[in-house]
């Protein structure tokens, strides 16, 4: 388990622990969850029809950072 879990319950990219833009990693982080996992969900919900892109876009661009 990583030490996600035990930070703060607010919806921020954090600092550290990005890989792109952050955003997995603070819903991952609001959540409880690992990183990898929101990852993983993200790129499968990638093969479903939808704006997921624009939706990762726009949270990399009105979350605020750590």
């Amino acid at each position: 388990m990583s030490n996600y879990s035990s930070a703060p319950r607010t919806l921020s990219r954090p600092r550290s622990g990005r890989v792109l833009g952050g955003v997995c990693a603070g819903i991952a982080r609001r959540f409880g969850l690992e990183p990898w996992t929101v990852r993983g969900l993200f790129l499968l919900s990638c093969l479903l029809p939808g704006p997921q892109f624009l939706v990762y876009l726009a949270l990399w661009l009105l979350l605020p950072d750590d």
